[in-house]
């Protein structure tokens, strides 16, 4: 030991700085965590982890990703404080909108609790403004802590392989009736409710994976189809190993199927639609014989699957649930006309107390008034904006195909707000609000670098 260490020892006594090699020269340096890892960790939490569980021990329900949400909102207010961690600065149209969703938000809260309200849903206002603020905050880190086109790939990527996660999980429940859930309660949590992830709908099982509903799960499969996607194009046009991708989404695809919801078809089709105006007309004939030739094999692996869909449509007139779901119409006037502006407070209407509006637009309008939901669907659409225009302003055609994938994702939760209360969910909202800010985050990476225009 001791021979081996003299000859560093007289380096350091001469004076002489330690020799570096072409081999060390070689070897890159190790990443510092950055506000991509944190986001990273939020979608595994948000997706891997079953919806239901929550810590024990707390007053307040909150899940691992609602408390990475909370760390991602803190890391964010601090980093701003500093010019030497990262954090981009200025005005975007998605932090505008985060913004004065948040304005909204508070705004209904402190006119609903000025007054009177029941213990239980001044409870329910509060944990749902702590829930909004965390989403906020998870779209604001992503936004302006996500810096640099490949720390967004990182977030997308974790997205697609979690998604493809979920689907797997969902598959399992469909084929064998093996629901994967009951293995991954982590200790210190607990259930909020033991309702099942499997449900039946025709003669076929309706799975819900980790989520909290099978509606929730076909519309977050529709949701990260695109962008599985994506990966794909872009692997195989940069001659990289693509098999991966497509395999996700493969696998994505049929865990929309597995969920027996209407409402995923729905979303899948606004989907199609914004990218069918973008896509090359190449791209579109490979993406109808790709689908036909999956629906052919759902036909044949799974006989009667195809036809439980079209009867959802056919039959779409006296289905009980369509017809539920307008019958509260009358309700829901009644109720916004005693708090036209600002609501009767969010997270207050809830069941069995109240009337269930499977609805998000009559829920938030009852809850937060028309203030609120317009703040709501205003911020959707400035995240498409926002990845719109950084499909105008490049010119690199994976920041193209990225901003018209990112803006077909965001179609996904104003549609489904229209079908089911999507908001009361807990995966489809985080995934939103992350997506949300990814278009603000790939605005900025694309207005830094975006080359500026001569003058006529």
């Amino acid at each position: 030991m001791a021979t081996s260490s003299t000859p560093a020892k007289s380096t350091r006594a001469a004076g002489k700085a330690p020799r570096i090699t072409s081999r060390d020269l070689a070897q890159p340096l190790p990443r510092r965590a950055d506000g991509a890892t944190l986001v990273g960790f939020f979608v595994i939490s948000l997706t891997i982890i079953p919806a239901r569980l929550v810590f024990r021990g707390i007053p307040l329900s909150l899940t691992p990703a609602d408390f990475m949400a909370l760390l991602a909102l803190f890391c964010w207010m601090f980093a701003h404080f500093t010019t030497t961690l990262g954090m981009a600065k200025g005005r975007t149209p998605v932090r505008t909108a985060l913004f004065v969703f948040l304005t909204a938000m508070i705004a209904t809260f402190g006119y609903s609790t000025y007054g009177y309200l029941p213990s239980d849903e001044l409870n329910l206002a509060d944990h749902s403004l702590i829930l909004l603020v965390a989403h906020a905050g998870i779209a604001l880190m992503v936004c302006d802590g996500v810096s640099g086109a490949d720390r967004l790939d990182f977030v997308l990527k974790t997205i697609v392989v979690t998604g493809a996660a979920v689907a797997l999980v969902g598959a399992l429940q469909f084929l064998i009736e093996f629901d994967l859930t009951r293995y991954l309660a982590l200790p210190g949590l607990r259930y909020t409710s033991e309702d099942a992830s499997i449900i039946a709908r025709s003669e076929f099982r309706r799975v819900a994976a980790t989520t909290g509903h099978p509606i929730e799960f076909g519309v977050v499969c529709a949701m990260v189809l695109p962008l599985a996607a994506h990966y794909g194009f872009k692997a195989h046009r940069l001659a990289q190993p693509a098999l991966r991708w497509w395999a996700c989404a493969g696998l994505i695809a049929l865990g929309l199927m597995f969920s027996v919801s209407r409402s995923a078809v729905l979303s899948l089709a606004g989907v199609a639609f914004v990218l069918f105006l973008g896509w090359p007309a190449r791209r579109r004939v490979q993406a109808v014989l790709v689908a036909l030739v999956f629906l052919v094999g759902m036909r044949i692996a799974v006989p009667g699957l195809i036809n439980t869909f079209y009867n959802l449509f056919a039959n779409a007139g006296s289905d009980d649930s369509i017809q539920y779901r307008t019958h509260d119409y009358d309700v829901a006037a009644y109720e916004l006309a005693k708090h036209l502006w600002l609501g009767r407070g969010m997270g207050t209407w809830y069941a069995p107390k109240h009337q269930v509006f499977d609805n998000q637009y009559l829920l938030s309008a009852v809850e937060t008034g028309l203030l609120g939901v317009g703040s709501v669907v205003a911020m959707f659409v400035c995240g498409i904006y926002s990845a719109l225009r950084s499909r105008h302003l490049s010119a690199d055609p994976a920041v193209r195909d990225l901003g018209l994938t990112l803006a077909s994702c965001l179609v996904v939760p104003l549609i489904g707000a229209a079908t089911f209360d999507l908001m009361s969910f807990a995966t489809i909202t985080g995934l939103s609000f992350v997506l949300i800010g990814a278009a603000g985050a790939l605005l900025r990476a694309t207005v830094s670098t975006a080359l500026p225009r001569p003058r006529t």
